[in-house]
């Protein structure tokens, strides 16, 4: 079997964010059990700001701009992997930093590029560990959070299985520190509205993700047709118990019976919309039900503000965000083009809207 092992903050900082070397050392163990067992293993781990600022501020109340914040990041980083490193070193396992980038993934020869890199460390017996380049990444082209990049890592290497290991036993029906009478959510087979907003802001945990971003990318890796497991890192042997097919041992997301392509998923999850295009019945019914391209005839207003080539929203006239894809057209022009037939629009505009190879419908049912 194939696993991508995703690690929060909290699960391998101390509340003083230095790094817990009993927590990297459980993690590093469960990892070379697996590989012992003819497994492959992928890492993506979080941590590295956090280690970074106890490391250069201590005990202090660290500075929260940005550019501190990826100075930081480049301080703990490789004490991040060096903690690793010894970890798997004394359980016989070499580890391979890969840092990754968005264009890794939405620029096919880099996506080939990647996961040959990756193939041949699996061939040659290496645990990867996966990042992001934090030190440089701008803000606006980057993942957002590990969540979001441990579930294209998974597409990536065609895992069978992504585990995100929190500080959370996984989903429960309500938020268990309020009330005494939430149940943990064993298997979730559709997110809904109701589900999304129970899992709170994607902000916590000592880093950018929190909840919902577990669920967003636990949502992501099903659509890529991964098995995806929100549990608790603290679990005694939670990696080789879920590899197992283990029940209970958190909340469970199936693959998506209808699988997205790489490049459709990068699409529908990690590209940031920039603005929402409202469009009428018909419209939705040919995109949802005939999987057409998006016409400017069926669009009835757009909101924001937005470029060619920028993600959109694409919503009902009931309010429902349905669809997401790649616009063809700027919002500026929004007067040229909204409503009206291909043949009346002006000279030099494309006729789809959002090309149907740019569209992705979101759907869990």
């Amino acid at each position: 079997m194939r696993v991508v092992a995703k690690v929060g903050t909290s699960s391998v900082t101390g509340p003083d964010g230095a790094i817990d070397e009993r927590a990297v050392e459980k993690i590093s163990g469960e990892l070379a059990s697996l590989v012992g067992g003819g497994h492959s293993c992928v890492l993506v781990t979080s941590g590295a700001v956090a280690s970074g600022a106890a490391t250069y501020f201590g005990g202090r109340e660290r500075p929260g701009d940005p550019v501190t914040l990826q100075a930081l990041s480049a301080i703990g980083q490789q004490r991040l992997m060096r903690a690793y490193d010894d970890a798997l070193a004394a359980a016989g396992l070499l580890a391979g930093q890969v840092l990754l980038a968005p264009l890794d993934f939405a620029e096919r020869s880099r996506y080939l590029h990647a996961r040959q890199t990756l193939e041949r460390l699996f061939e040659l017996g290496v645990v990867p560990i996966v990042n992001e380049n934090d030190a440089i990444a701008d803000d606006e082209i980057r993942f957002g959070d590990n969540d979001r990049l441990a579930a294209l890592v998974a597409h990536l290497v065609r895992a069978d299985l992504l585990v995100l290991l929190t500080d959370k036993a996984g989903l429960y029906s309500a938020d268990p520190s309020i009330d005494p009478g939430a149940t943990l959510i064993e298997e979730v087979r559709a997110v809904d509205r109701q589900l999304e907003e129970g899992a709170g802001p994607p902000l916590g945990e000592g880093g950018r993700g929190g909840m919902a971003s577990k669920l967003a990318a636990a949502r992501m890796a099903a659509r890529s047709g991964v098995t995806a497991l929100i549990a608790a890192a603290e679990r005694p042997d939670v990696l080789p118990a879920a590899v197992a097919g283990e029940r209970g041992l958190g909340t469970l997301f199936p693959p998506h019976p209808r699988r997205l392509p790489a490049r459709k998923l990068w699409i529908a999850f990690a590209m940031r919309p920039r603005g929402r295009i409202v469009v009428d019945e018909g419209a939705r019914e040919a995109l949802t039900r005939r999987s057409t391209s998006l016409l400017a005839a069926g669009v009835r207003r757009v909101e924001g503000y937005f470029v060619p080539d920028d993600a959109v929203e694409i919503e009902s006239e009931q309010g429902a965000v349905f669809a997401k894809g790649i616009c063809r057209l700027g919002s500026e022009r929004a007067g040229e083009w909204v409503g009206r037939r291909s043949a009346e629009l002006p000279a030099g505009l494309p006729d789809e809207v959002v090309h149907r190879d740019d569209l992705v419908v979101l759907d869990d049912s």
